[in-house]
């Protein structure tokens, strides 16, 4: 048994920090996670390396590793099936979706909610092939932080007929 103790503890410490970060990611934004910039995924890198020690210490051996490892796969396993199990606990460490627009107009308590400025809406919308706000039917932050896009003006081209690119053979 005093063997298998310091690897339970790495996997305990290993669990902790999965709980952590959630918790930090849930409180400090989801936009973050679907549009990430240099200085976010630098950012993710450094907070990656700094937990490194707070789960595995001074302990630098494979089986060390190996439990941290196995600890958060099983720790990811356990969230991602309780979320499909259970709505309210998906809510709970997910959130829900945040209306940004309505029948043109912003959403001001949304775009709040969403921590999130109307340039990068109006980015987000041009990304959607939408140039104004005004032509947005409805806007949402969905769960996983990228943004949905609805549009009378998308419903007319997504309607029209794709016409079959012909292939033409020089001789």
């Amino acid at each position: 048994m005093d063997f298998i103790l310091p690897y339970l503890i790495i996997a305990g410490k290993s669990v902790s920090v999965y709980l952590f970060i959630i918790l930090a990611i849930r409180l400090f934004g989801k936009k973050e996670m679907a549009q990430l910039s240099v200085a976010d995924f630098v950012f993710i890198l450094l907070i990656s390396n700094s937990v490194q020690n707070a789960m595995v210490g001074s302990d630098s051996t494979l089986i060390g590793g190996l439990s941290a490892a196995f600890a958060l796969f099983l720790s990811n396993y356990i969230f991602k099936f309780l979320m499909r199990k259970n709505a309210r606990f998906s809510r709970i460490v997910q959130g829900k979706k945040v209306m940004l627009v309505h029948n043109g107009q912003v959403d001001q308590r949304g775009m709040e909610e969403a921590m999130m400025s109307t340039d990068e809406l109006q980015r987000a919308i041009r990304e959607h092939g939408v140039e104004h706000i005004r032509d947005v039917d409805l806007a949402y932050m969905e769960v996983d932080g990228n943004i949905s896009i609805l549009s009378d003006d998308y419903k007319k081209r997504s309607m029209k007929p794709r016409k079959k690119a012909q292939l033409s053979h020089n001789p």
